[in-house]
């Protein structure tokens, strides 16, 4: 059975936890989260980061998350609640699902990436160069 990419995504959306922009910044605001931004650096640069986000670009992100990897990376933690987001929420989806594959036992996504982060009026940070 073939599969296009909107349904692999509606699969991870169904098998995540989808949270809103609100719901999002109200983690933020608790500072019990790890956020991770999953877009490749030039997205970064050209559409601003989420403030306090890691940048785990997607290609990276299993290699650096698991703690078995020769890449992994002590931001990560199984254990700790994590949101991933991307551009518009497709790819954090399946990054999510790909994370609870891991043993993340909290992960999340969210949806509608950070275009809805922006047309909610939240703030952007741009690395100076």
């Amino acid at each position: 059975m073939t599969l296009t990419v909107q349904q692999l995504v509606a699969q991870a959306k169904s098998e995540v936890r989808n949270l809103s922009v609100d719901e999002v910044a109200q983690h933020l605001e608790s500072g019990d989260v790890r956020l991770v931004d999953i877009r490749e650096p030039e997205e970064v640069a050209r559409d601003g980061a989420i403030p306090g986000a890691v940048l785990a670009p997607r290609g990276m992100l299993e290699f650096w998350a698991d703690p078995s990897s020769a890449y992994h990376r002590t931001e990560f933690d199984p254990n700790s609640r994590t949101i991933l987001y991307c551009a518009s929420g497709g790819r954090s989806a399946l990054a999510a699902q790909s994370l609870q594959l891991l043993g993340y036992t909290d992960v999340a996504h969210l949806d509608g990436g950070l275009k809805g982060w922006k047309q909610q009026g939240r703030p952007v940070t741009f690395q100076q160069s």
